[in-house]
C-alpha cells in the first residue's frame, strides 16, 4: 500500500513537473507576433505563386506563357522540399568557419512543436524563410524564359539553391561571416536580390539570346494584376523579417509602400520624359523596383530615406533596362537582372548611407554618424555578386553538360506551352 503510494505521489511530480515546462514554453511563445508571422509567411508565399507567376506570365509570349507559369510552380514545389530535407539546417543551423549552417536538424531533426525560434514556434519560421528562397530562385526565371529546357530549369533549381543561395544567407542571416562583420540586409536585398540578379545575368549570357528577342507582353492585364499581388504580399516579406509584431515590423511595412509608390511614378515620369508615354509596364516595373530597393533597409531608414530610395529606384533601374541592356546585348528576357539585380544593389548600399539608428538601433549609415557601415554594405555586395557569378556560371556548365540548357529550335518557334508541357494557354475557338 505504501509503495503504491509513493509511485502515485511520483507520477503526479512529473505530471506537475510536465505541465509546468509546457507553461513555460508557452509563456515564450508570444501569440500576437506568431498570429502575425502565420500571415506574413502566407503573404510572401503568395509572392511567389500566384503573384510573380502572373506577373513573369503576363509578359511572356503567348506560346511560352504557361512555361513561365510552371516555372514558378516547380521552382516553389522544389524548395519547399528541398528546404525541409537539408536547406533550412544548411542556412540557419550552427555556425561553421562562417561559411555554412551545421547539418544537425536535417529533415528537420529536434524540430518539434515545443522548440521556439524567438517568441514564434520555430516550425513557423522554418516555412517563413522557406518563401524567401522558393522566391530568389522563382525570380531567376524571368531572365531565362521562352528558350530554356524544363528539365534543364528543375535540375537548376536543385543545384542553384544548395551551392548559392544557402549559403549566402547563412553568411547574412545564418550568422555567418558578412552577419558577424555587420553587414545590414533586413529583408533580403543582398540575399535574394542580389543572388537572384546575378544569377539570372549569368543565365542569360550562357542560354544565349532567343530567336525571337522582342517583348511584347501577351497579357498586361496579369502582369498589372500579378504587380499588384506583389506588392500586397511584400508587406509579409518586409514588415515580417521584424519576426515580431512590433513598431520595426510597422516601419517597415509604411516604408515598404511609401518607396514602392514613389518608385512606380518616378519610374513613370522618367518613361514618360524619355519615351514620351507612360506605360502600365513601366508603373508596374517601377513598383517591382521600389519593392526590391526598399527590402534590404525597410527596418532601418526613416520615411525620408524611403522617398530617396524611392526616387532612386524609378530612375536607376530604368536607365539599367532601357539604356544599358540594349548597349550591352544580354537577353534577359524579363529584366530580372536590370530590376531586381540592380536595384538589389542600389539598395543594399543606400541602406549603409541612410540607416536610422532612432528607427533601429542595430543599424546607423554613413549620414548618420556611421562610415564604415557604407564600406561594410560595398564589401558584401561586391563579395556577393563575384560569389554568385562564379557558382552560377559552375552550375550552368554542369546542366550544360548532363542536360544540355536550350530547347530545340523548332520546340523554341512553337513555343515551349506545347513542346515542353503539351498545352496551350488559351483554347479559344471561335
Amino acid at each position: 500500500m505504501k509503495l503504491l503510494t509513493v509511485a502515485s505521489v511520483f507520477m503526479a511530480v512529473l505530471s506537475l513537473s510536465g505541465l509546468a515546462f509546457a507553461e513555460e514554453v508557452q509563456s515564450k511563445i508570444d501569440t500576437g507576433d506568431t498570429a502575425w508571422m502565420l500571415i506574413a509567411t502566407a503573404l510572401v508565399m503568395l509572392m511567389t505563386v500566384p503573384g510573380l507567376a502572373l506577373f513573369y506570365g503576363g509578359l511572356a509570349k503567348r506560346k511560352d506563357s504557361l512555361n513561365t507559369i510552371a516555372m514558378s510552380f516547380v521552382g516553389f514545389s522544389i524548395v519547399s522540399v528541398l528546404w525541409v530535407i537539408y536547406g533550412y539546417t544548411i542556412a540557419f543551423g550552427e555556425d561553421l568557419w562562417g561559411i555554412i549552417g551545421k547539418p544537425s536538424k536535417l529533415f528537420l531533426s529536434g524540430v518539434d512543436v515545443s522548440s521556439i525560434s524567438g517568441t514564434i514556434p520555430e516550425m513557423i519560421f522554418i516555412v517563413y524563410q522557406l518563401t524567401f528562397a522558393a522566391i530568389t530562385v522563382a525570380i531567376v526565371s524571368g531572365a531565362l524564359i521562352e528558350r530554356m529546357k524544363f528539365s534543364a530549369w528543375i535540375l537548376f533549381c536543385i543545384l542553384w539553391l544548395s551551392l548559392s543561395y544557402l549559403p549566402v544567407a547563412h553568411w547574412v542571416w545564418g550568422g555567418g561571416f558578412l552577419a558577424k562583420l555587420g553587414a545590414l540586409d533586413f529583408a533580403g536585398g543582398t540575399v535574394v536580390h542580389i543572388n537572384a540578379g546575378m544569377a539570372a545575368l549569368i543565365g542569360a549570357i550562357m542560354l544565349g539570346k532567343r530567336r525571337d528577342t522582342t517583348l511584347i507582353p501577351h497579357n498586361l492585364t496579369m502582369v498589372a494584376l500579378g504587380a499588384g499581388l506583389l506588392w500586397f504580399g511584400w508587406f509579409g516579406f518586409n514588415a515580417g523579417s521584424a519576426l515580431a509584431a512590433n513598431g520595426i515590423a510597422g516601419a517597415a511595412f509604411t516604408n515598404t509602400n511609401t518607396a514602392t509608390a514613389t518608385a512606380a511614378l518616378s519610374w513613370m515620369f522618367t518613361e514618360w520624359l524619355f519615351s514620351k508615354k507612360p506605360t502600365i509596364l513601366g508603373i508596374a516595373s517601377g513598383a517591382v523596383a521600389g519593392l526590391v530597393a526598399i527590402t534590404p533597409a525597410a527596418g532601418f531608414v526613416n520615411i525620408i530615406g524611403a522617398i530617396i530610395i524611392g526616387i532612386m529606384a524609378g530612375i536607376v533601374p530604368y536607365f539599367a533596362v532601357a539604356r544599358l541592356k540594349p548597349r550591352l546585348g544580354y537577353d534577359d528576357t524579363l529584366d530580372a537582372f536590370g530590376i531586381h539585380g540592380v536595384a538589389g544593389i542600389l539598395g543594399a548600399l543606400l541602406t549603409g548611407l541612410l540607416a536610422d539608428p532612432s528607427v533601429n538601433e542595430a543599424g546607423k549609415g554613413l549620414f548618420f554618424g556611421n562610415p564604415s557601415q557604407f564600406y561594410v554594405q560595398i564589401l558584401a555586395v561586391v563579395i556577393t555578386i563575384l560569389y554568385v557569378s562564379i557558382i552560377s556560371l559552375f552550375v550552368f556548365l554542369i546542366i550544360k553538360f548532363l542536360l544540355g540548357l536550350r530547347a530545340d529550335r523548332n520546340d523554341e518557334l512553337i513555343g515551349l506551352d506545347e513542346s515542353q508541357h503539351g498545352e496551350k494557354a488559351y483554347n479559344l475557338h471561335f
